[in-house]
């Protein structure tokens, strides 16, 4: 089994910095890159809510600045400021950010609410029937 706890802990300290006056629902991600590189992401609110960046969206796109393209994981985290964590599950639209970038039957999401208490899904598990890259070839 895979010790996930150090990309627990870094989604973790990536939630704090979400900036979520609306919802008061803070989210943190940890992207892992296949090189080990870590990536954390938080959400990040919007008056107009078509604005709002979700945190595994912010992870992902500070990778790619990077010039990063090969992943192996995702943690992400999630709850009310101040209050209980709760499993925070990526939206559809970061779901298809992933398949953009990540092999659907070999990455991992992991859904976590400490670091002892977590599920680890495939991309593919989560989001079944993507619409990737190669249907466009």
């Amino acid at each position: 089994m895979t010790d996930y706890r150090e990309l627990i802990r870094a989604a973790f300290a990536a939630r704090e910095k979400a900036y979520t006056p609306y919802s008061g629902f803070q989210v943190g991600a940890a992207l892992l890159a296949k090189d080990g590189t870590v990536y954390e992401g938080c959400n990040i609110e919007n008056a107009s809510y078509g604005a709002t960046n979700c945190a595994e969206r912010t992870a992902f796109f500070r990778a790619v600045f990077d010039g990063k393209r090969d992943f192996s994981a995702i943690a992400v985290v999630g709850g009310k400021t101040g209050g209980e964590y709760v499993e925070a599950w990526p939206c559809g639209i970061c779901r298809q950010v992933m398949a953009e970038f990540c092999d659907m039957d070999t990455f991992e999401v992991i859904i976590a609410v400490s670091e002892e208490d977590y599920h680890v899904y495939t991309l593919k598990e989560i989001l079944p029937h993507a619409f990737s890259p190669s249907n466009l070839i």
